[in-house]
């Protein structure tokens, strides 16, 4: 190895042995190219998080004008800045009237973090429930309402008071009590393989919160914009929770997270103390417009109704394949299932080798995953089916 490959794998901290390796030169609409000239159809989007495509031009352009007005001025919640005003109304303005008011940090995990917090605060309960299969971040609070103990183990303790439910089973739900200050659930779990609950159970879910005065936690800073071929996914499902988290496509290829709730609840971070939760470059000026222009593009210029016709496309062509044992899909949110976690590394390393990047799950090893960009174009979403299929069938 040298030049980049050398300095990428020694000078920088890694996440895994075996990195993809692409040495990025530019990246455009469902394309990244790397410094060789390769071309690769991105059929992940940075795993849910480019929902509307590399390097959106009104996204870029709203970055460019908020650079020339000014970037960080302040810590966050002292200065009024038009461009988290915008933002924020924008995205409160989706939302159900409940869903009124807009705290912006700078990740999913640290979201997690802000509402798990405010949960406690609200309630002044610290009993945390979550979900087997569950994937909420890696930070200590978002790991501790994460169910995959082998990502978990090395980092003990983590926050005492947390118990897990069986995803989908309503019978559990008995055990949400008013100890509890907080059931957490991602709306369409992610990192299990694409577990869509059944509508029973949500409803179910929301009823048992009310009664015993647990606020109910939707995360879907994966599931949300667009990407189960609704702008949120709870709108599947007509369950509104009392917190929302946001992150990964919000904001619209820059770094953001954010938690939404009623007016009501937030304020509680304002007295009791002060300062009940606080952050620095949380709706910095530059990703709050590149947020607010992401929004802009997926109310004008796309078509829910046309991601889910193309979802179905995929679904029906690839679950022929012989070897795909089975297809779970929401929108452009898809698992697939091999027969082993060996023969999903090797379908991801040829699909790459072939031009395409998929990807797998952390905690679901025997699927591959894929989420592409939301505007794809059907051609570009039969070129990835036949790509993908050769790869099952060369590597069966």
């Amino acid at each position: 190895m040298s030049g980049n490959e050398d300095i990428f794998l020694k000078v920088q901290g890694q996440t895994n042995s075996n990195p993809f390796m692409i040495d990025v030169d530019r990246s455009e609409g469902v394309y990244i190219f790397d410094k060789a000239g390769n071309r690769y159809l991105d059929m992940i989007a940075g795993v849910a998080v480019n929902n509307i495509g590399h390097n959106h031009p009104k996204v870029i352009s709203a970055i460019k004008n908020q650079l020339d007005k000014h970037m960080h001025v302040m810590v966050y919640g002292e200065f009024i800045q038009d461009a988290q005003i915008e933002f924020s109304t924008k995205l409160t303005s989706l939302l159900p009237d409940k869903l009124n008011c807009v705290y912006t940090v700078n990740s999913g995990t640290e979201a997690i973090e802000a509402a798990l917090k405010l949960a406690k605060r609200v309630t002044g309960r610290s009993e945390l429930i979550s979900f087997k299969g569950s994937y909420h971040g890696s930070t200590h609070g978002s790991m501790s309402v994460s169910s995959n103990e082998i990502k978990k183990q090395a980092f003990r303790p983590l926050l005492p008071g947390t118990r897990f439910l069986t995803f989908n089973d309503a019978e559990q739900l008995d055990q949400i009590t008013t100890a509890t200050a907080a059931v957490i659930i991602e709306t369409v779990q992610g990192d299990a393989g694409v577990r869509i609950p059944d509508q029973s159970f949500l409803e179910t879910l929301r009823i048992k919160c009310d009664k015993v005065g647990a606020l109910l936690i939707f995360d879907e800073i994966q599931c949300g914009i667009g990407r189960t071929g609704k702008m949120f996914a709870f709108e599947h499902f007509d369950v509104v929770p009392d917190i929302l988290t946001l992150g990964k496509a919000l904001g619209g290829g820059m770094p953001i997270g954010v938690l939404v709730s009623s007016y009501e609840n937030l304020q509680t971070f304002t007295h009791k103390p002060m300062l009940g939760h606080i952050t620095t470059f949380g709706g910095h000026p530059v990703i709050c417009a590149a947020a607010k222009a992401c929004l802009d593009v997926m109310t004008d210029e796309i078509d829910l109704e046309e991601v889910e016709r193309l979802g179905q496309l995929v679904e029906s062509q690839l679950s022929q394949l012989e070897d795909i044992k089975d297809v779970r899909r929401i929108g452009m949110m898809f698992a697939f299932d091999l027969e082993s976690p060996e023969r999903v590394e090797r379908v991801v390393k040829e699909c790459l080798k072939d031009g395409l990047i998929s990807f797998w799950f952390l905690s679901n090893p025997h699927s591959f995953r894929l989420s592409p960009p939301l505007n794809i174009s059907e051609e570009e979403i039969k070129d990835a089916i036949q790509i993908i299929s050769q790869a099952v069938s060369k590597t069966s």
